[in-house]
């Protein structure tokens, strides 16, 4: 992301003129290296983060609910104490430095006070130091004397700033064209690596603005002037990146840069939050998994114990068929196998302390052990694949969610299988998720989100509507509301292609899709959520697609 000294310039500039006169409300620190602040201004409260990450430090406006704390960190209760109800006087930027600070009038019972707090925007050296008469009150990543560092930033230390980088003032044309005489082809690289306060993408852009031969008049223009166009970049369809000037076409306009900058980041942060939950969830389903397997393996090995089952009868059958031949304290015996074609024989192992009938009905108990053990390990063999399948079916919708909207109920699904323990909370109302939602050649489909919402679309439709689901693969279930028309072929392959696209087939070409009347799909007593079994219906192949452009608004 261009958090350089070129795009803080003008995020600094529309801060000031938004937040400046205003109070801070409120200041929360939702994890080690973001603290949020909540700023009533003339246009109302606003919310912003100041991000001291290695990846994606910045500072940036958010639309997004942040986690409070139970107890809040050290440096957040600094703030707390001296700005609570501070008022900004001034938002500004050290000149072509990552650096912002902000100046404060601070009212106290006893006395009024400036301060300043420092945010430094340098990637892994990214700080936030408050200061009072340029003396250091307190920061968020303190260096004392003797920890390798150059800069000491300690409580009662007077603050520096970090060592000016070795490159060309940006504003300094004479020295920007001296360079530019010895500059390789790659102008890009050479802007990046020369000039204060660039990154490589504003570079880039550069250097394609001026057809990669910009002139130092030009270049100082670029990133000293007041023009800029703020937008969020694409890619794949996704928000990308965001810049204040961007010659890309796959792009969207901003009004400021500070939308544009909210835009992409309120983004970002959504999508991490989905990938982590996604995270979870996963390995809560892969733990469960594993447990199971395990389980099927023992199964298995005493159904392997079992298989010799039939012999022990036989040797009973043949022990007691020859009691006669049989001498007590023999260790073997060895009898005419009778249904051997070949009259083929077979040695039968003895107990010496038993009698022979004894011996007969020791092989008739551990035959029927055997068979106990047989037809239970049977039950359970097929009980612990079900769960195997219906933790498959789970997987493959969390794969499939593209939100933490998507994933909600999937978590209230493993918390009721107890595969996801929480600690108890304050019981609140369950939030019912909407199905995803298309309109499609005038007909409404609609697909579900995971198991719970496929089997509330089954509740949900009507008998003559149609259903669908991929032949062979966990999938969302998908419904065409017919209200009594005849379904169009486009229609019915768009739906398909959105139950495909929707599926653990999704990776592959073709997808096999099977669709029936809703009146031929029934949900056994006691079953899986999502699990049904169906007639009467037909295939068709489809190409996995997510129609997203026909999604309706929800």
């Amino acid at each position: 992301m261009p958090q350089d000294a070129f795009t803080i310039r003008y995020v600094t500039k529309e801060l000031c003129g938004l937040l400046k006169g205003g109070k801070i409300s409120k200041i929360i620190q939702p994890d080690r290296e973001t603290v949020t602040f909540i700023i009533y201004t003339a246009s109302g409260n606003v919310k912003l983060d100041a991000c001291l990450s290695a990846r994606g430090c910045r500072l940036s406006l958010t639309g997004c609910d942040k986690p409070v704390p139970k107890t809040a960190p050290g440096f957040c209760m600094l703030l707390r104490k001296h700005l609570a109800n501070a008022q900004i006087t001034g938002v500004a930027q050290i000149p072509f430095e990552r650096i912002v600070y902000f100046d404060f009038d601070c009212t106290s019972e006893f006395e009024k006070l400036k301060m300043r707090l420092y945010v430094e925007l340098m990637g892994k050296y990214s700080n936030a130091v408050l200061t009072q008469n340029g003396v250091i009150l307190g920061a968020l990543k303190t260096a004392a004397i003797g920890e390798n560092t150059k800069r000491v930033l300690f409580p009662g230390v007077k603050y520096s700033l970090p060592e000016p980088q070795d490159k060309i003032s940006p504003d300094d044309t004479a020295a920007i064209k001296e360079a530019l005489k010895n500059s390789p082809a790659d102008k890009a690289e050479f802007i990046s690596q020369r000039i204060k306060g660039v990154a490589y993408s504003t570079a880039a852009d550069i250097a394609e603005t001026f057809n990669n031969n910009p002139a130092a008049e030009e270049i100082k223009e670029y990133l000293c002037g007041d023009e800029y166009s703020p937008c969020v970049t694409y890619a794949d369809g996704e928000p990308a990146d965001f810049k204040a000037r961007c010659a890309s076409a796959d792009k969207r306009d901003f009004p400021d840069i500070l939308s544009a900058q909210r835009e992409f980041y309120d983004f970002v942060y959504k999508k991490q939050l989905t990938e982590n939950a996604r995270k979870e969830l996963t390995g809560a389903v892969f733990d469960a998994e594993k447990k199971l397997r395990k389980r099927l393996q023992a199964i298995n090995e005493k159904l392997l114990d079992c298989r010799d089952a039939e012999t022990v009868k036989l040797k009973g059958e043949l022990l007691t068929a020859n009691l006669y031949a049989v001498e007590r304290g023999r260790e073997s015996f060895e009898a005419v196998n009778y249904y051997d074609e070949n009259g083929g024989k077979i040695k039968i192992a003895l107990d010496r302390s038993l009698t022979p009938s004894q011996n007969a009905q020791k092989y008739f108990k551990r035959y029927a052990k055997l068979k106990r053990t047989q037809e239970i390990s049977s039950a359970q063999r097929e009980e612990t694949e079900k769960k195997l399948d219906y933790l498959s079916s789970i997987r493959a919708h969390i794969c499939a969610a593209e939100s933490l909207f998507d994933l909600a109920e999937t978590r209230e699904e493993l918390k009721a299988n107890g595969l996801i323990k929480e600690p108890a909370a304050k019981k609140e109302k369950a939030v019912v998720t909407p199905f995803r939602k298309y309109i499609i050649g005038g007909f409404t489909v609609l697909a579900g989100r995971n198991n719970i919402q496929n089997d509330r679309l089954l509740k949900h439709i009507r008998p003559d509507d149609m259903w669908l689901h991929t032949h062979g693969f966990h999938s969302s279930h998908a419904a065409i509301l017919t209200e009594g028309k005849t379904v169009p072929d486009g229609v019915l392959a768009a739906a398909a292609e959105i139950c495909a696209y929707y599926s653990d087939g999704r990776g592959g070409t073709k997808v096999p899709v099977d669709y029936t009347r809703r009146k031929f799909v029934k949900k056994p007593p006691a079953s899986n959520p999502g699990f049904v079994i169906y007639t009467d219906y037909k295939t068709i192949l489809v190409n996995p697609d997510g129609h997203k452009d026909e999604r309706a608004e929800q």
